[in-house]
C-alpha cells in the first residue's frame, strides 16, 4: 500500500446529531483512521454541526462543511467529495458513508489491504445490527456473465473479496475513478445517487469489489418487500413518507429513461403504480404520477413540496 495514500471519509447529515456523532466516533476508533473526515451539514438546527466540531481528541482533521442550502444526501456527498478531492485537501480516495452507517474498528484497515488499485472501487459490506443480515440485498458475480442476489453472508462462499455491482454506501472511490466519471449528481437530492453513481462505474468498465472483512453496522428499513414485475425483482419500503417516495420514483424514472429510453421509464412508472397501490393503497397515485412526470422531464433538484 503506498505510504502517500490519503483517505477521506465523507457523509452528509441533517438534524441527526446523535446519529452523526456515533458515525464520527466510529471513525475515530478505526485501527487505521482516515486521514481526513468531511461532513456536509444540510442546515441542521439541532446543534449537529457544533456538536461534531466539539468532539474531542479526533485522530484526523475534521471539516464540517455547512451547506448553503439543503441539497439532501446527494448534494451533501457531492460537495463533501469535491472538497476532499480539492487541491487543498488532495485525498487519494474518498470513503462514502451514511451518517447511520457506523464502521467497525477494522473496517478501513481491511478495505486497504494491498495491493491498491486506483482503477476499481472497493466497498465495505453493510450489516443490519438487529437481523445480522445484509442491510440491503447485494448483487454478487457468480459466473463471467451471471449475477446472484444475496441477503446474508451465509449465501456467499468464504473468500476475502467478491465482485459486486450497484453498491454505494461504503464505497472507496479513488481520485482516478472520480476524474473518469465525474462528480456525484447532487440534483438527485436523495434516493437516486445510490443507483446512478454505481451505474456510471459500470458504464465506464470500473469493477466493484466487496471486501468481506470490512463491515459497517447500518440499520436497514423496518420492512422491505420485494416482488417480481416485468422480469425483474423490485424492492419497496411500505409506508415511506411522501417526500421520500417522491424522490425514489422521480429518480428511478429519470434514470431508466437515461439508461434505456422512454419505454423503460414508462415500465418503471407502471411497476411503481402496481407496487405502491398494492402495499400502500390507491391514495398515493397522484403523488406517483407527479414524481414520474418530473422524472420524465428531468425536473431534478429539491421537490417544490419538500417539507421545511
Amino acid at each position: 500500500m503506498p505510504n502517500s495514500l490519503k483517505i477521506a471519509a465523507v457523509f452528509a447529515t441533517m438534524n441527526r446529531k446523535e446519529t452523526a456523532l456515533a458515525c464520527l466516533r466510529s471513525l475515530s476508533a478505526q485501527t487505521r483512521p482516515p486521514d481526513l473526515v468531511v461532513i456536509a451539514d444540510n442546515l441542521s438546527n439541532d446543534g449537529t454541526a457544533i456538536a461534531l466540531e466539539n468532539l474531542p481528541s479526533l485522530p484526523f482533521p475534521l471539516i464540517v462543511h455547512r451547506m448553503k442550502e439543503n441539497r439532501g444526501n446527494a448534494g451533501g456527498i457531492e460537495e463533501a467529495m469535491e472538497l476532499a478531492f480539492s487541491n487543498s485537501n488532495a485525498a487519494s480516495a474518498v470513503w462514502i458513508l451514511d451518517d447511520d452507517s457506523w464502521p467497525r474498528p477494522d473496517a478501513l484497515a481491511e478495505l486497504l489491504v494491498p495491493p491498491w488499485r486506483d482503477d476499481q472501487v472497493r466497498h465495505s459490506i453493510q450489516i443490519d445490527p438487529i437481523s445480522k443480515d445484509l442491510t440491503w440485498p447485494m448483487q454478487v458475480k457468480t459466473t463471467p456473465t451471471g449475477w446472484h442476489v444475496v441477503h446474508s453472508l451465509d449465501e456467499i462462499e468464504i473468500m476475502p473479496i467478491v465482485e459486486t455491482r450497484n453498491n454505494w454506501t461504503g464505497s472507496l472511490v479513488p481520485r482516478q475513478v472520480r476524474d473518469q466519471i465525474g462528480p456525484v449528481l447532487g440534483d438527485l437530492f436523495i434516493r437516486g445517487e445510490d443507483e446512478e453513481y454505481p451505474w456510471r462505474f459500470a458504464q465506464a468498465g470500473i469493477t466493484q469489489i466487496a471486501v468481506i472483512g470490512s463491515a459497517l453496522d447500518h440499520p436497514g428499513p423496518p420492512e422491505l418487500r420485494h416482488t417480481q414485475l416485468f422480469g425483474k425483482t423490485i424492492y419497496f419500503e411500505p409506508g415511506l413518507a411522501d417526500w421520500k417516495l417522491y424522490y425514489k420514483i422521480r429518480n428511478m424514472v429519470w434514470l431508466q429513461r437515461r439508461k434505456r429510453g422512454l419505454l423503460a421509464a414508462f415500465t418503471m412508472l407502471t411497476a411503481y403504480l402496481i407496487i405502491v397501490s398494492r402495499f400502500d393503497g390507491l391514495s398515493r397515485v397522484s403523488l406517483i404520477l407527479e414524481a414520474a412526470r418530473d422524472g420524465l422531464f428531468s425536473r431534478l433538484g429539491r421537490w417544490s413540496k419538500h417539507p421545511t
